[in-house]
């Protein structure tokens, strides 16, 4: 494949099929092994519908002209485009409104439409003396613009000027739309909390990626992010729990002393300026009320939203243990994080909650969650009991269904559709009930073929809090996904009507994320593999490509100062026994053309050491097995340590 993928290059095809493939071009110096690495001169994330590349180069002036339509939508586009050329190029950019022969940039919003287009679609056109980029609607000329910064050199992410760069781009013709209309990342800002600013330069960052739709998810266990008038202790109360450090689920259960200082919330003026701020980026905003489960933080804001005794003893989580999931799912309640599906109370506080939500948020779509709700309080809840024989209900799943139609008919009361995570379905939902799909691709599947709108985000490839590198490097969570595994996303399966496919997203649980740059870590790179499935033909997926792309964007962030994870170099550990019970190690990587190099004696190794060739078994006193990628003569990966006795302890026993 890769000397095909040369000679392509050779011939100088430049058809749509392989036009960014046709953009690579190989160093003049080839590793050590023997691998010519490919350096591509055009890496556009995600992969443009068509892209031809030209002769000729782009020089961007000193004096910048943008001529643009005077329309509000086209000038924040303009806007955009104006501050992210002036700062790092220290041009001078002005903009027309009216006709301009000497204009160097052009955004064109279209007469007459262009059905290919949509709605998001764009053209991007640079040719030695002129930038334009063609739309049916600003959002299109957004996504141009996005394009247009990736064709520029990586300089034009700084913050501040770039002293002796070259402002050159190549000469292209891009003609782009999106696959799917939702482009989604969700953030979960209930297990930690994320100031307004950090919510803001989350949307920044999506937008390079041309993700239109944020997820919040505003209210769980471990608290309640969102004013509510009317019902201030949700937010005097249920924002706040006592700070843990440490591995979530394992944390010692507070002690009545410890300070509840730790956690915020979002007034509504808050949520007005982030809607504003992401309307503004053509980003919507969906917001997430989790119920019925996950609702601790609600219930001791409000312990008669409960029908548990002791209820009034409930405090917000902090992190310790409160579910018992050694038998699956639904996990056993350790304590009642439930409202109470038999509790009248439940309805008028959830009437209240989503009348002032679907007045603060203008998308078309309220998340009401759904998702594991134990069930073992409502088995013994008399009150649960006489509600089943009231309205003839055999299951606890149709006691949760029951709980999810009365919640859906508040939501649509208020305008809205009703959206929750796939679970609810169990409860036998009418087609006018928008599903989620996280726990694998089959119940969006399932669920399509009954007629619901769904949004795909399965955990298998689109959960950004699993660890995306070896356990040993990584805040240890449930489960492992690499990059080449996002990658691999196709949100609309097989046999599957596309119209009922309204997007996919990917999803970020907190439970494990402190701070603003672990999140950037755990989003990048799986975030480009996530942005490439849900706005590219998947035709257009090409994993070596996108591999080169993702390296040039990590120059791109690091000058745009935002963190990401390397684990991609990271080498991949694979034990098993050998016929006399001792230990084989595997040693493999998740992409092609790296050494590993290893030491079993305690020292660092580097390429000088031992280069990995065939599976290894530890000598027999080593305690510690020491690892690193190198391509050619430069180390590309994290040095990693694994104990020997963390080998043995995943290795299985004869």
């Amino acid at each position: 494949m890769k000397h095909l993928f040369q000679l392509l290059c050779i011939l100088g095809l430049s058809t749509s099929a392989l036009a960014q493939e046709s953009s690579i071009i190989a160093t003049s110096n080839p590793t050590e092994g023997g691998v010519v690495m490919p350096v591509p001169e055009i890496a556009i994330i995600p992969e443009p519908v068509s892209l031809i590349k030209n002769t000729g180069t782009f020089t961007l002036p000193e004096n910048v002209i943008i001529l643009a339509d005077k329309t509000p939508e086209t000038k924040l586009v303009v806007d955009y485009l104006q501050m992210h050329l002036s700062i790092p190029t220290g041009s001078f950019v002005s903009i027309y409104t009216t006709s301009n022969n000497a204009a160097t940039i052009r955004l064109i919003t279209n007469e007459r439409e262009n059905a290919t287009l949509g709605k998001e679609g764009y053209q991007l056109t640079v040719t030695p003396k002129l930038i334009t980029i063609r739309a049916n609607k600003a959002a299109g000329l957004f996504y141009g613009v996005q394009t247009l910064l990736q064709l520029f050199p990586k300089e034009i992410e700084t913050k501040e000027l770039a002293k002796n760069v070259k402002w050159t781009l190549p000469c292209v013709d891009i003609t782009d739309y999106p696959r799917l209309g939702w482009r989604g990342l969700m953030f979960d800002v209930a297990r930690h909390f994320f100031t307004k600013e950090e919510v803001k330069q989350f949307v920044d960052n999506m937008v390079r990626y041309k993700y239109n739709l944020l997820h919040l998810h505003l209210a769980d266990d471990e608290g309640w992010r969102l004013e509510i008038k009317g019902l201030p202790k949700l937010t005097q109360v249920g924002a706040w729990n006592v700070k843990k450090v440490g591995t979530f689920g394992a944390f010692i259960p507070p002690t009545a002393d410890e300070p509840r200082n730790y956690g915020g919330f979002y007034t509504q003026d808050d949520i007005k300026e982030i809607i504003q701020y992401a309307k503004d980026r053509f980003v919507d905003i969906l917001p997430e009320i989790d119920v019925p489960g996950h609702s601790l933080a609600a219930v001791a804001s409000y312990p008669e939203l409960s029908c548990t005794p002791g209820a009034e003893n409930y405090k917000v989580r902090s992190g310790e243990q409160i579910m018992d999931w050694s038998k699956g799912a639904p996990p056993r309640a350790l304590i009642d994080n439930t409202l109470c599906p038999a509790n009248e109370k439940v309805y008028v506080f959830l009437d209240s909650v989503i009348t002032q939500v679907a007045a603060l948020f203008p998308f078309g779509y309220i998340h009401m969650g759904g998702d594991e709700a134990p069930i073992n309080y409502w088995q013994a809840n008399d009150a649960v009991k006489a509600l089943m024989q009231r309205e003839g209900l055999k299951t606890m799943q149709q006691v949760q269904g029951y709980f999810e139609k009365r919640v859906q008919k508040i939501v649509e009361s208020k305008g809205k559709k009703f959206m929750g995570w796939d679970e609810i379905l169990d409860g036998d939902m009418p087609n006018t009930t928008a599903v989620m799909s996280w726990r694998g691709m089959q119940y969006g599947t399932a669920a399509a073929k009954k007629g619901h709108e769904v949004v795909m985000s399965p955990t298998q490839f689109a959960y950004l809090d699993y660890m995306q590198g070896d356990q040993i490097t990584e805040p240890k969570v449930y489960e492992s996904l690499r990059l080449n595994k996002s990658y691999q996303f196709n949100p609309i399966p097989e046999g599957v009507d596309p119209k009922y496919i309204i997007g996919a997203q990917a999803n970020l649980w907190t439970e494990q994320i402190y701070n603003i740059r672990q999140v950037e870590y755990m989003v990048w790179p799986r975030g480009f593999a996530i942005a490439e499935s849900v706005w590219s033909p998947k035709e257009k997926k090409n994993w070596p490509s996108f591999v080169s792309r993702t390296e040039e964007h990590f120059k791109r962030l690091d000058l745009a100062e935002t963190k990401y994870s390397p684990a991609m170099y990271d080498p991949i550990f694979k034990v098993s026994r050998a016929a006399d019970k001792s230990l084989v190690i595997d040693l493999s990587t998740e992409i092609d053309g790296l050494d590993i190099y290893y030491s079993f004696d305690n020292s660092t190794p580097d390429r000088f050491y031992p280069k990995y060739t065939e599976k290894l078994t530890p000598p027999k006193d080593a305690s510690m097995l020491r690892v690193i990628t190198y391509r050619g003569k430069e180390p590309i990966g994290r040095l990693i340590s694994m104990p020997i006795d963390e080998l043995n302890r995943r290795s299985p026993r004869r």
